[in-house]
């Protein structure tokens, strides 16, 4: 079975935040990242760390996994 990766809890928890892809871009998330995030592919778990840092939240919030 293939694990489907899919960051829409990223964009809700976002606006729930009041957190924009400018302010990630600021701090430390490159347009690649974003991109890839935008279409549901795979990040580091660096990366995930770092989204969660900057927005105050769980990886729960970032990411969500379907087969």
């Amino acid at each position: 079975m293939v694990d489907i990766y899919d960051y829409g809890p990223l964009w809700q928890t976002m606006e729930r935040q009041g957190i924009t892809q400018y302010q990630l871009l600021k701090n430390g998330i490159d347009n690649k990242t974003l991109d890839s995030l935008k279409k549901n592919k795979n990040i580091t778990m660096i990366t995930l760390e770092k989204l969660c840092r900057i927005i105050g939240c769980t990886p729960n919030d970032v990411v969500k996994f379907t087969k």
